[in-house]
């Protein structure tokens, strides 16, 4: 499962942000998942708290938040939400576009004690 390996990044992420500030848990993760990505906040979360059972990571929230990402039309301008992870111009039907932003998934903090 693609949603597994994220979390155990995350978790990674997690673990060696609270060793590095010579905390002993991680409470708290947050953060973002590009809708473009096709990416399930739930089931990240869901392997997230699984893989964290017996680490310094053991009860901690992971919330995600799904983010859209506006893409522009290369061929006439326009400036559309697309649906999922489909670059599907809704005026003209150009498969031609650019991001606003870039896709993916972040972090934005992390929460240690």
């Amino acid at each position: 499962m693609h949603e597994s390996s994220i979390a155990r990044h995350i978790l990674t992420a997690a673990v060696e942000r609270a060793r590095t500030a010579g905390a002993s848990h991680v409470r708290a993760v947050r953060g973002w998942i590009a809708e473009t990505e096709s990416l399930s906040a739930d089931s990240v979360a869901f392997h997230f708290e699984a893989c964290a059972r017996g680490t310094p990571a053991e009860g901690a929230r992971l919330v995600l938040s799904v983010s859209r990402i506006a893409a522009r039309c290369e061929v006439c301008d326009l400036v559309y939400e697309p649906e999922h992870h489909v670059l599907l111009c809704p005026a003209c039907g150009s498969t031609e576009a650019v991001l606003a932003r870039e896709p993916g998934l972040g972090v934005e903090s992390i929460e240690v004690e």
